[in-house]
């Protein structure tokens, strides 16, 4: 009779195996994981000025002038609420551009408030959809 029977587990040379097996993968997929985020972002971000385009445009067309603020875009029922600025994570940053001599006042377009730029090198408020 064998005094030490065959362990039914796992040598610690196979586990460090596995370890390192997996730590490779993942050092090779985290990279292209960030890249897809960094991408979604950026897809967000130009929907959501786009959607205050359309909305800011759409109020000058019925009312004859430009919103005032970006709340009474809301306030007016031209969006369900102020979209988030995905970069920053909330709706309070939007850079407002308001209007010229010649177009009257209130707010004519918008820019992403976020600092640095996207995975392009393109400053987050220079995008432009």
């Amino acid at each position: 009779m064998d005094r030490y029977p065959a362990s039914k587990g796992f040598s610690l040379i196979e586990l460090i195996v596995v370890v390192a097996i997996v730590s490779v993968l993942l050092m090779v997929a985290y990279p292209r994981y960030q890249a897809s985020v960094d991408r979604a972002e950026t897809t967000a971000l130009l929907s959501n000025i786009q959607q205050l385009r359309i909305a800011l445009d759409r109020y000058y067309e019925d009312k004859g002038r430009y919103p005032d603020s970006l709340q009474r875009l809301v306030d007016d029922r031209y969006l369900r609420a102020l979209p988030v600025d995905p970069v920053t994570g909330r709706s309070d940053t939007w850079i407002l551009v308001t209007a010229n001599a010649e177009q009257g006042s209130g707010i004519v377009d918008v820019r992403s408030g976020a600092h640095g730029s996207n995975a392009g090198g393109v400053p987050y408020r220079d995008l432009e959809p």
